[in-house]
């Protein structure tokens, strides 16, 4: 019984890190996004877009940065 308590809480504890990377991940690139955009709400929504299509496009991290520049460059 002591084993599978331990099995358990070790599963569920490398879920919750696995889960919380996913999301630290996710809200720096966010902020990447946001930080590009600056003050106007109308490109924050075009970054935040372009930020949507390059997951869609699996676009790598290391990458990212430049893709939503190069991508902003773009869109009026």
């Amino acid at each position: 019984m002591d084993y599978f308590i331990v099995v358990i809480v070790t599963i569920a504890g490398l879920y919750f890190h696995g889960w919380l990377y996913v999301r630290m991940r996710r809200w720096m690139d966010r902020d990447l996004a946001l930080s590009l955009a600056g003050d106007d709400p109308h490109r924050r929504a075009c970054m935040l877009a372009l930020l949507e299509r390059a997951r869609k496009e699996k676009v790598k991290r290391k990458a990212l940065g430049e893709w939503l520049q190069r991508e902003a460059a773009k869109t009026p």
